[in-house]
């Protein structure tokens, strides 16, 4: 690869890394907020009901409970509340009776987590015990405020109970969302591919290869957001009506992972074709092209919550032109035709059917 070729693939995987991490920043714009509120909450709620001046461990328990993620979102705020309220609560008594210093801390962080083992099989309610009663005799060594910590601590875990039950805003529409972008990505590789067996530039083929194997990054948002949609809805009493919604996108992951990983096979052939001057049929060629139009459709039924239905029909008549074999064509242009057929089956079962109906939209291979 040419220095000016390996200058514009880095300054793409740059631009691709900053366009995820934005992407990532807009996706937990509401939790921020949440924390946000928590904190505010938390902290007044302590200074105004328990009349602590400065009630640390409230917004610091609510900030911890809170989380970034909706998955198994309350057991984790109760986890972590029942480890930060140990944890404090064994530290603040060590200093009442022994002292701070460091076989305290040792005796301390041993006692908590035995206690948290007892109480809780949770490694959330162990290691936050442990933690927390740590900070409260490295940190916070004074006598003076007794066992306020504590309940400040339990003040922050019940405004996270509150957040995390009442007021979560709706994540059922992003893994919808998720799947679109991550069809859309795979309507660009194809058209990558295409580009590659029309050009027969090796280069080319490494970044279509690439983009390929880049898509796993796709699916790896995609499952964090099917996981937090289902666990939303089943957790939020105001969500639970939009748990059929919030299943069937979580159920396009499977096929969008099959669908992926046949995406990598092709590339990787389409790459081998090129580097062994390997003739691919002009109508093979075509055939990539055509499902890449076809994905690029899907995603945008997906985009407009049209029902997936609407994107058969193009999926349907690339499995029909499919189906057609050249007499002439060699192990990879084989390998190319196949591998389109697999992902128009797994494209066909995003869009709404099931492996064995969109296996029968798919006819058997014939010579013309």
């Amino acid at each position: 690869m040419s220095v000016a070729a390996r200058a514009r693939s880095g300054a793409d995987g740059l631009r691709s890394a900053l366009e995820r991490g934005l992407h990532r920043l807009h996706d937990r714009v509401v939790f921020l907020l949440q924390i946000g509120l928590g904190v505010v909450v938390a902290w007044f709620t302590a200074r105004l009901a328990l009349g602590h001046p400065q009630p640390f461990f409230a917004p610091v328990t609510a900030i911890l409970c809170l989380g970034l993620t909706y998955g198994q979102r309350l057991r984790r705020i109760v986890e972590v509340t029942v480890g930060v309220a140990i944890g404090v609560l064994v530290g603040d008594v060590t200093i009442l009776l022994l002292g701070s210093g460091g076989l305290q801390m040792a005796s301390v962080v041993v006692a908590a987590m035995a206690i948290a083992i007892v109480i809780s099989s949770g490694q959330l309610v162990v290691i936050q015990a442990g933690v927390q009663s740590v900070f409260i005799v490295a940190f916070a060594a004074t006598t003076s405020t007794g066992v306020g910590r504590w309940l400040d601590a339990l003040v922050g875990g019940l405004v996270a109970l509150l957040i995390g039950a009442v007021v979560p805003t709706s994540p059922v529409a992003r893994p919808r969302a998720e799947a679109a972008r991550t069809v859309r990505a795979v309507a660009r590789t194809l058209e990558s591919v295409a580009e590659t067996l029309r050009t027969g530039d090796v280069d080319l083929a490494r970044e279509a290869l690439d983009e390929a194997r880049a898509l796993e990054n796709r699916l790896t948002d995609l499952r964090t957001a099917a996981a937090e949609g289902v666990a939303v809805v089943r957790q939020s009493p105001l969500l639970r009506r939009h748990r059929p919604q919030a299943v069937a996108a979580s159920a396009l992951v499977v096929p969008l992972d099959r669908c992926v990983r046949n995406l990598r096979v092709l590339a990787r052939r389409a790459g081998v074709a090129v580097r062994r001057d390997e003739t691919v049929p002009p109508r093979y060629v075509d055939l990539v092209a055509e499902l890449a139009r076809a994905a690029d459709d899907l995603a945008r039924v997906l985009d407009e919550h049209a029902l997936p239905s609407a994107g058969r029909v193009v999926l349907a008549r690339v499995a029909g032109l499919s189906a057609r074999a050249e007499p002439s064509a060699g192990l990879s242009a084989e390998m190319v035709r196949g591998q389109v057929r697999s992902i128009v089956v797994d494209l066909l079962v995003v869009a709404g059917l099931d492996d064995d109906e969109a296996l029968q939209l798919v006819p058997e291979s014939h010579l013309p």
